[in-house]
């Protein structure tokens, strides 16, 4: 099949790539010309057969948006466009209306596998009619990984991108849990090849996983890690998974903690910490760390810059 790509970066580019593998054409357009097969949104509808399918993957919001609302001026009844992008549920269903006006079909797409998708294969979720996803499902089938499993379509409009969604939420809370297992490893003295005990659950155990593979090589390459700043992004779908759960009354108390664990990882000295601080310092005389009084040191670890409350001596 033919099938028209916008956005040619990390993903983009090699979904390309292994689209191409499978046996099928794709023109590729990207604002770099560098990485573009045509110069232009228009020249790339131009250059495929009709019915056009044509897949955005750019980033979520407005450049999304800004691309879908131009390719509904260039295209025609018949045609289907695939968002492939991080785009919410809400959009999709808005991006949905908004072609089916003109005839044109919409399927959303969450896609899974990051950089190495090209060799491993994308995880793939999509929502949409059945007869829009067939008129696309021949890419799909390339992207996807080799086997039984891999993609799925998941519901109606929207589907796709909530279903990965989720799938990111609980991501955020699997990295967590991994995460704080390993400062618990790494704090105490008795444990002294952190970097072996991951690699051991490896095999074997419950929680062998992916992640857990990509956290051994991340140690094997520095193994305390001292080259990374502690500092997380989040790219939004862990607060729209956390939304979402207030909004459908579904509580989440794993994932939320996790994406507000990576707000906290933003402040090199959080103000909230500091009220805490200041409130075990007041209820229990418990010790404060100040900051070094200019030409002095700042009390030890354990030292309280100031008296215990009386009733607490």
């Amino acid at each position: 099949m033919e099938i028209g790509l916008i956005g040619l970066g990390k993903m983009g580019g090699n979904m390309r790539e292994r689209i191409r593998r499978a046996g099928h054409t794709v023109v590729g357009y990207d604002r770099n010309p560098d990485l573009a097969d045509v110069d232009s949104l228009e020249a790339l509808v131009e250059a495929l057969p009709s019915p056009r399918v044509v897949w955005v993957m750019v980033p979520a919001g407005g450049p999304t948006h800004d691309t879908i609302t131009a390719l509904g001026d260039l295209l025609g009844e018949g045609d289907l466009v695939v968002d492939g992008g991080n785009s919410r549920w809400t959009d999709d269903q808005a991006h949905a209306e908004q072609l089916g006006a003109k005839g044109i079909g919409f399927v959303d797409c969450g896609v899974s596998g990051g950089v190495w998708g090209l060799e491993n294969g994308y995880a793939l979720m999509y929502g949409g009619s059945p007869d829009d996803v067939a008129k696309v499902q021949p890419v799909f089938d390339a992207l996807k990984p080799e086997g039984e499993f891999g993609s799925v379509h998941a519901g109606k409009v929207g589907a796709g991108h909530f279903s990965k969604m989720v799938h990111n939420g609980i991501e955020y809370a699997i990295m967590q849990s991994y995460a704080e297992g390993w400062e618990l490893l790494e704090k105490v003295d008795m444990v002294e090849n952190v970097t072996e005990v991951f690699r051991s659950w490896r095999e074997g155990t419950v929680i062998r996983s992916w992640l857990l593979d990509l956290l051994v090589a991340a140690l094997d390459e520095d193994e305390n890690l001292s080259g990374i700043r502690g500092y997380a992004d989040d790219s939004g779908e862990g607060r729209w998974t956390v939304e979402a759960g207030i909004e459908n009354a579904v509580a989440t108390p794993a994932i939320t903690a996790a994406l507000y664990a990576r707000f906290v990882s933003r402040q090199d000295d959080s103000p909230a910490m500091k009220a805490i601080a200041a409130m075990r310092n007041q209820f229990g005389g418990h010790a404060v760390h100040t900051a070094a009084p200019a030409g002095g040191d700042a009390p030890e670890s354990g030292e309280s810059s100031g008296e215990a409350h009386p009733a607490h001596r």
